[in-house]
């Protein structure tokens, strides 16, 4: 994990411990229902943060088409063994979801009367790619393909990673 800092709560989240297949560097390609007929690109990163007390996503489209760049933050509740992830983009907007990931799926959804959203992805079993899809729910009943992702890692940083876990 993290190098260690001076403050004694700096340390790995052992709950977080499942999250680690995130980290690393990933190359992203997409589409998008509000951009048709156009190939997104982009780049997301995950690492740890404060010594592995959480996980930190950074994550951006190199094109203008409107979607924001974003940060978020993972973290656990040790009681009910769930994760959490708070979320904030260029735009100002701020969401907290809630994440799964169970064998090789990835999930995290919010529900909110009249824009609920949620993420399925799926690790391919060497975890080097990840299909993802976004959907949403503007009527809190049906839901639409909104965002759809294959995440590839970068290889350098999967070779990285690996010897940082030995």
């Amino acid at each position: 994990m993290a190098k260690k800092s001076k403050h004694e709560a700096t340390i790995p989240n052992p709950k977080l411990e499942p999250l680690r297949v995130l980290v690393g560097e990933w190359n992203m390609i997409g589409t998008h229902r509000l951009v048709p007929n156009t190939t997104l690109h982009g780049h997301t990163s995950f690492s740890w943060f404060e010594g592995g007390a959480f996980l930190l996503m950074r994550s951006e489209i190199g094109e203008d088409v409107g979607i924001p760049s974003n940060i978020a933050i993972f973290g656990s509740d040790d009681v009910a063994d769930t994760y959490s992830m708070l979320y904030f983009d260029a735009r100002g907007v701020s969401r907290k979801f809630e994440v799964t990931l169970q064998g090789n799926t990835w999930h995290h959804w919010r529900n909110a009367p009249g824009f609920s959203q949620r993420f399925t992805g799926t690790f391919a079993d060497d975890e080097q790619t990840i299909i993802g899809l976004w959907e949403l729910s503007e009527d809190d009943v049906t839901w639409q393909r909104d965002l759809e992702l294959t995440y590839t890692r970068l290889k350098e940083n999967a070779q990285e990673e690996n010897a940082a876990s030995e």
